[in-house]
């Protein structure tokens, strides 16, 4: 008979128990990892910002040591493009996003004047409340403008943080070019060599899904952008260029972004012209279906392999616990988990496949 500690169903009852406790005493003694928190997240910033950089320039990196190029010139080679990148849109792009911005925002109390007066001419009675709250809107627009600038101003401090934060990216970004290769070697060379190759293939494992979920995500949201904004050139919409770069920088989050990115091309398209919503959706939805059916197949495959429920669920957790944030990375976060949970559990059943084996 196998006593009690030996069966597998108690020993995973402890570890369940253990990491709870942990939890526990985390919990009531944070004032001990308090200045590690606080140093995580000064750090925080320039490692995700250089580590997205990382991902998004791997197959330049690869290209070039395909050529035999010196790994040294090939990460100033990088730089040097994400200049010229940078350049080009600041100088072509931006000022035309930043004008069409800047009229958008005048237009805002004509656009709330014209929708109160198309409700006030429609046959139904308005009822007294929402009449007085689009009068005391109306009435208060500079007031509240004034309200929200205050309370931008107010962030001040985090935003020069933040800036500084923004500096250390590139020198965050360079060692993970340089020396990139050398962290999976540099963790496992303390393990004897079998976990040493389980470890690696789990590295290697994480790895994938980070590198397909982020370069998928950025190829997926330039390719939507530029559909939205031939498509929005097409029905002549106001702002078409703003208006697409709002959509490609909101279809980053997965699953809940081209919901968002729809709202204000539909509601710039109603006061152009009401006909204007239907196609604005048609534009929106042929968009969202060639990324779904052509590029995203292509281009992120089936490296995650998430079910669209998994991912509503993991997204609104996520936001209610982190807020944007939490919506920003809980599907790579999750993936993350699930790669390592899949991997162990693997790697448990070989395990015992090769004990039965041995038996017979």
């Amino acid at each position: 008979m196998i006593p009690l500690f030996q069966k597998r169903w108690f020993q995973t009852l402890v570890l369940f128990i253990m990491i709870f406790l942990l939890i526990w005493l985390i919990s009531v003694t944070d004032f001990i990892f308090d200045p590690i928190f606080k140093y995580l997240g000064a750090v925080a910033i320039p490692f995700i910002g250089a580590g997205v950089l990382y991902y998004i320039s791997k197959p330049v990196m690869h290209l070039f040591e395909r050529f035999k190029i010196n790994r040294v010139v090939a990460i100033l080679l990088v730089f040097l493009l994400f200049l010229l990148i940078g350049f080009l849109f600041i100088m072509y792009i931006a000022p035309i996003a930043q004008k069409q911005f800047s009229n958008l925002i005048d237009n805002v109390p004509k656009m709330v004047k014209g929708a109160q007066n198309l409700w006030e001419s429609n046959q139904f009675a308005i009822p007294e409340q929402v009449d007085e709250a689009i009068d005391s809107f109306t009435a208060n627009l500079q007031t509240h403008i004034e309200n929200v600038m205050s309370f931008l101003f107010g962030f001040i401090g985090q935003l020069i943080s933040f800036v500084a934060a923004l500096i250390l990216v590139p020198f965050f970004l360079f060692f993970m070019l340089k020396d990139g290769h050398k962290f999976i070697p540099f963790i496992t060379q303390i393990f004897e060599k079998k976990k040493a190759d389980n470890i690696k293939r789990l590295l290697n494992k994480i790895d994938t899904a980070l590198t397909g979920f982020i370069q998928g995500q950025v190829i997926v949201s330039i390719c939507v952008g530029i559909l939205l904004f031939i498509g929005y050139l097409i029905l002549g919409l106001d702002y078409a260029l703003t208006l697409a770069l709002f959509a490609m920088l909101m279809n980053v989050i997965p699953f809940l972004g081209p919901f968002i990115a729809v709202i204000p091309a539909l509601i710039v398209g109603a006061f152009q012209a009401p006909i204007m919503i239907l196609w604005v959706a048609i534009v929106t939805l042929i968009a969202q279906q060639i990324e779904s059916n052509f590029i995203s197949p292509n281009v992120m495959g089936r490296v995650l392999n998430l079910h669209p429920l998994t991912v509503i669920t993991v997204i609104l957790a996520a936001g209610s616990i982190a807020g944007f944030l939490g919506i920003l990375f809980a599907v790579p976060i999750y993936a993350v988990i699930k790669t390592t949970i899949i991997h162990f559990y693997h790697t448990y059943r070989e395990s015992k496949d090769s004990k039965e084996d041995a038996l017979i």
